[in-house]
């Protein structure tokens, strides 16, 4: 599969592929029912709303939407909706999981439920958002701006490793990963970038080049790298970012949007099936370019 180089050919390059079936969890949602409708639409995904029917029915109406776009489960209750959603996962009739109505805190704790839920023993929860700026020639993958607060070193690995598998999903075979701090240099009062010297030292496996400590100027400009002399196979030509911690990420991913007109796409993985968690700010636009790196993510 040729490289995907924007979320427009993420979309695209659904099109010709069985879709794939994507369960929402209290699907009674405006926003998220018009994100349905585009991807139903365009043939990436088979779109299950479980839900309020008739709240669904009578939003379907509203918004000049056929509900016959969708199969629709009725459960009005909200967290019996998140519930039914995990079961249709769990029996292999869904794929994806995308949030609807109910709040993020229950629906993570579905999540999450050791008996019930969809985190295999061993994994992390992360959160991994694709980036398409206008000021860069490629996708960024990031994580986490979302979910862990401070991740460690082991922790770092494993969203690197998520980051990585992301990447080859979309046919990059070799992605470039810069793992982020304020500076190039190491400094013990700063763990940032021990870390990030100790995971490029150690890193041997092939399937991806990785290095750090790198500031963001230098991991996505050849001229910042020029003008710093910063000459790393990464340096310049980043696909990944790891940051250091959630404020970096949360940042980064809000000032992305509201300054550069930078669009993007967001699932939570670590999980035996892609889990969409969108913002009740994001866009319609946002909701569906996340379900179709979703589809893109399934295993």
């Amino acid at each position: 599969m040729p490289a995907i180089t924007t979320l427009e050919k993420l979309t695209l390059s659904l099109g010709g592929e069985k879709p794939k079936r994507v369960v929402v969890a209290a699907g009674h949602d405006p926003n998220t029912i018009q994100a349905a409708a585009h991807a139903s639409k365009t043939g990436i995904a088979q779109m299950i709303l479980v839900g309020d029917g008739k709240r669904i029915k009578s939003l379907c109406s509203d918004h000049k939407i056929d509900p016959e776009l969708f199969i629709i489960i009725d459960e009005p209750d909200v967290i019996e909706a998140g519930t039914k959603a995990i079961n249709l996962i769990h029996s292999g009739d869904a794929d994806v999981l995308m949030k609807g109505l109910i709040g993020t805190s229950d629906y993570m704790r579905l999540i999450l439920d050791k008996q019930a839920g969809l985190l295999p023993k061993g994994n992390v929860l992360t959160h991994i958002t694709v980036f398409d700026l206008p000021a860069y020639n490629k996708l960024i993958f990031a994580s986490d701006v979302a979910i862990i607060p401070l991740p460690d070193l082991e922790i770092k690995k494993k969203l690197l490793r998520y980051c990585i598998d992301a990447a080859h999903s979309f046919g990059i075979e070799k992605p470039r990963a810069a793992l982020l701090a304020a500076s190039e240099k190491v400094s013990l009062h700063m763990p940032a970038t021990t870390e990030a010297k100790e995971i490029t030292d150690n890193w041997d496996s092939d399937d991806a080049i990785v290095y750090g400590p790198l500031a963001l100027d230098v991991a996505l400009s050849p001229e910042a790298c020029e003008i710093k002399g910063v000459n790393t196979p990464v340096a310049g030509h980043a696909d990944i970012l790891i940051f250091p911690n959630i404020e970096s990420g949360n940042i980064f991913y809000k000032s992305s949007t509201l300054l550069s007109g930078g669009r993007l796409a967001a699932a939570v993985v670590g999980t035996s099936a892609p889990c969409v968690l969108t913002s009740r700010a994001d866009s319609e636009e946002t909701k569906f370019l996340s379900i179709a790196l979703g589809c893109r993510l399934v295993k």
